[in-house]
């Protein structure tokens, strides 16, 4: 597209496209079909989509006739979305990732979907995960290099969106399930506080860890959405001269690239003015990816043990060893795991409440060659493990050609200040491109 010619319909951000459509300049419907016609385009290179919902052109020519007459459900009226196959959506099946002894076909709506809808939302279809949302790769491959993952578990989220296939979309984090993937792909991420926004309707991998993230090429569309999920508007009016902490330790543990990377984008905020200071992580941080890990791994078999007596061979390699070693787990290390995590928890807060947010990679590499790993979630894990929220920034590109990354951490409950500042800091970024699928 060159510069000046008009926004294709399959381009449009969710902000844009749902103000199109209060305003009557744009067709939900002809939204519709033309997301369809690129996921048709598309999604044979990229397979994004488990099942794509052609029927989604009823609610959409639906919600045209509702804007002419002035009768607008909410903030998402019209605007496609596409939901992780791990969300129950009612007469869709739920694969799960897995084979067909977990399908089904739920009768009712996730939460999080049921407030998409009543605000408009139209569910364009269902998004590829890894097996139950952990280390077992789905078939979706990156939009920018077909021979790169494009992370996981919300592998097709991630892809999904940025392939302009749909503006929006849902995924869950446990360990960096939302943030990964959207820094792989050149989209925003966004995982909120923990337990902001509810995850009844989703198959759990770990109760204490999971999230619902959000999917968007935009913080103003992952902002809007939030506030559609968490029942509350946030927000996202830029802030002004943030105050940003930068951990070294954690730049330390990333490539040098990527790691230079993020300190340019540092230096670039504080000469626009932001206050930029070191920070040393709590002491509590030595103990927590082996604590949040035994977390994991009995919560997920304490899930899944009664389906896995019957079915343990039908589990895939990496679900099947997860299962195992938490059911051999003792549970006094379940709970001194979970103690530890707690104690970071509390340590870590302050540190992070005396900043608008913490500056950090999202992850150590721009998205690893190949599809039998989905990458390195490790800089994702504090904050899943502590439950902070956190956003992912797409801000350059490598040598490569994969996008880069940065996130943005806040303390618990100051999403609308995390998501100020990450406004900020994206109007700095100026991140425009997109893949060339």
């Amino acid at each position: 597209m060159r510069s000046g010619d008009p926004i294709a319909l399959h381009a449009l951000t969710a902000f844009d496209a749902a103000a199109g459509i209060r305003a009557g300049t744009v067709s939900a419907a002809a939204l519709v079909e033309a997301l369809l016609a690129r996921i048709r385009t598309v999604d044979p290179r990229l397979e994004a989509w488990v099942h794509v919902d052609e029927s989604a052109r009823a609610p959409a020519a639906e919600r045209d006739a509702e804007a002419r007459r002035g009768a607008i459900r909410g903030p998402l009226h019209g605007v496609p979305v596409g939901i992780k196959d791990i969300f129950h959506v009612a007469g869709m099946p739920t694969r799960a990732g897995a084979g067909p002894f977990a399908h089904t076909t739920p009768a009712d709506d996730a939460t999080s979907v049921k407030r998409l809808r009543a605000a408009g939302a139209i569910v364009l279809g269902k998004t590829h995960t890894t097996e139950f949302a952990f280390r077992d790769p789905a078939p979706t491959r990156n939009p920018w290099n077909r021979d790169h993952t494009p992370g996981g578990s919300s592998s097709g989220s991630g892809a999904g969106v940025a392939a302009r296939m749909v503006p929006l979309a849902l995924g869950s984090q446990t360990v960096g399930s939302v943030l990964r993937p959207a820094a792989y792909c050149g989209v925003v991420g966004l995982k909120p506080t923990h337990g902001l926004v509810s995850a009844d309707g989703v198959i759990p991998l770990a109760w204490s860890l999971d999230h619902v993230g959000v999917f968007a090429r935009t913080v103003a569309d992952a902002a809007l959405t939030l506030g559609v999920l968490a029942g509350r508007s946030i927000d996202v009016t830029p802030t002004s001269t943030p105050r940003l902490a930068l951990a070294p330790e954690l730049s330390a543990r990333a490539e040098a690239d990527v790691a230079g990377q993020v300190s340019a984008a540092a230096s670039a905020f504080a000469r626009a003015g932001a206050v930029v200071e070191e920070v040393k992580l709590p002491a509590s941080f030595a103990e927590l990816h082996e604590a949040g890990q035994r977390v994991l791994e009995a919560e997920a078999a304490a899930y899944h043990e009664p389906t896995y007596r019957d079915h343990a061979s039908e589990y895939r390699e990496g679900m099947r060893e997860l299962i195992k070693t938490g059911l051999a787990q003792p549970v006094t290390t379940y709970v001194r795991a979970n103690r530890a995590r707690l104690r970071f928890r509390d340590d870590v807060m302050p540190v992070l409440a005396a900043y608008d947010a913490l500056l950090s990679p999202t992850a150590p590499t721009p998205a690893p060659r190949g599809l039998a790993w989905t990458g390195d979630a490790s800089l994702c894990a504090p904050w899943s493990f502590s439950g902070a929220p956190s956003i992912s920034l797409p801000s350059g590109l490598a040598a490569s050609g994969l996008p880069y990354a940065i996130q943005l951490t806040s303390a618990a409950g100051d999403e609308a200040r995390l998501l100020r500042t990450a406004a900020w800091c994206e109007r700095l970024l100026a991140f425009s491109l997109e893949p060339a699928c």
